[in-house]
């Protein structure tokens, strides 16, 4: 007899994407419909994103008031909103495996758009734009030309953009760096303070492509504060981490990327060095979705274990070790958005821990989803849906009053900020929380 809910911590099987009946169409529809009726008869999920109000809806207005009266067809637009956040498996289901009900609703949407892609059904803008290293590469290198004509003032070519591409004008997009991190970390001078209580540790930074292409404050001041700390720092970037290529469904290109980047950071693992990811969604692939992937792989799941959120870290050193001395106090209150996949690593929230070591910090923390899920808040077909989902969670950041904003998702923090430009916020998009811990140290 089935238990009306689990209490116990949730489980998530492998994704055998290459088992026949993972595309079969009619286990499949079954299984949409499945976990849709048991959605439809539960409602807890209702107000996470537009995915669960459409699907409710949606039997609410059919012959039956019910799944079975739904045509299959029916099911693309609650697929289509579906950012694959995990928030509803982490948060909200009570229904999640090691429950019978065996309920993964995100990986069940992943499923149906690998179904959709193998059709050709999918847009093909968004599958473009998920090839970072290419794209980046060309963006770093024509850095000032493409940061100039991709500028939300730049009414312009926006408009161009978003009529040949459809990416919508009324984003702001980021902008490339001038270098690389990678290239910047071959330069950086940075004395390691060998007094520091945790003096023996050594980490290789996996920049991750939006640090290493985009955002390389970030990289410079985990640099600055691991160094601080006593820590030996490395740097590899072999590539992109596949998260895009998730969001995309192209599940084939995230496991040829695993393997290669594995491959890499493996060899410093190997000379005992711990793998330190610098923003949430990388982190998270890393630690969860490859070894999901490729469940048989050792060396994936040695690596899964050998690596760390950068937030994760500094919060470990500071229990064993303690952290170098010259904290200070900042300039203001702090409200840190915990992204979505920073709590689906299901670590606690290391960024509000973190930021606690800072003396008499005003802090906040808002746990609501961005609502922007990769390209989702960027194409003009989805950017309002971003909107909708995202607007409660600046309005909760609004209201705290704090002088900073951080999120451990650059893309999320980038959305926030916009949706609420009449905010007290000194600085025009989030910051990582590793850049106020070296804000603290006055580095």
């Amino acid at each position: 007899m089935s238990k009306e809910g689990g209490t116990e911590a949730p489980i998530r099987h492998p994704i055998n994407f290459e088992h026949p009946d993972f595309l079969d169409p009619k286990k499949l529809d079954d299984e949409m419909r499945r976990a849709f009726d048991i959605c439809h008869g539960c409602r807890r999920c209702f107000n996470l994103c537009d995915s669960f109000p459409k699907l409710f809806d949606m039997i609410d207005e059919s012959e039956n008031e019910d799944v079975e009266s739904l045509k299959s067809e029916q099911f693309e637009p609650v697929v289509d909103a579906c950012t694959l956040c995990d928030m509803c498996f982490m948060t909200k289901c009570p229904y999640v495996p090691p429950h019978d009900f065996d309920l993964d609703f995100p990986h069940l949407m992943l499923r149906y758009r690998v179904a959709q892609k193998k059709l050709n059904k999918l847009p093909m803008v968004p599958a473009l734009l998920a090839n970072i290293d290419r794209n980046a590469k060309i963006g770093v290198a024509l850095s000032s030309l493409v940061n100039w004509a991709s500028n939300i003032k730049n009414t312009f070519f926006r408009k161009i953009l978003e009529l040949v591409a459809g990416i919508d004008m009324r984003v702001k997009l980021p902008v490339y760096n001038s270098e690389t991190f990678t290239s910047y970390f071959k330069k950086n001078i940075y004395p390691i303070n060998s007094d520091a209580p945790s003096k023996n540790r050594k980490v290789v930074i996996y920049s991750t492509c939006f640090v290493n292409f985009n955002k390389k404050e970030t990289g410079v001041a985990a640099l600055k504060v691991l160094k601080k700390n006593g820590v030996e720092v490395q740097e590899a970037y072999p590539g992109c981490c596949g998260m895009p290529f998730l969001e995309q469904a192209d599940l084939t290109k995230v496991v040829e990327q695993a393997k290669k980047v594995s491959k890499d950071l493996l060899k410093w693992v190997d000379k005992d060095y711990e793998v330190i990811t610098l923003t949430a969604s990388c982190g998270l692939m890393l630690k969860f979705e490859w070894p999901l992937l490729l469940p048989n792989d050792k060396d994936i799941k040695r690596l899964s274990k050998s690596t760390s959120d950068i937030d994760e870290y500094i919060v470990d050193i500071a229990k064993r070790e303690g952290l170098a001395k010259g904290l200070q106090e900042i300039d203001g209150g702090v409200t840190v958005h915990n992204a979505c996949h920073a709590r689906a690593q299901n670590m606690g929230i290391k960024s509000r821990d973190m930021l606690k070591l800072i003396p008499n910090i005003k802090m906040d923390v808002v746990e609501r989803c961005a609502g922007h899920g990769g390209t989702f808040g960027v194409m003009k077909e989805t950017h309002d849906l971003a909107v909708k989902v995202g607007t409660p969670t600046a309005r909760q950041i609004k209201n705290k009053n704090n002088k900073y904003m951080a999120s451990d998702c650059p893309l999320a923090g980038k959305h926030l900020k916009q949706l609420e430009t009449d905010t007290n916020i000194s600085n025009d998009e989030a910051l990582h929380p590793i850049e106020l811990m070296a804000k603290s140290y006055r580095l």
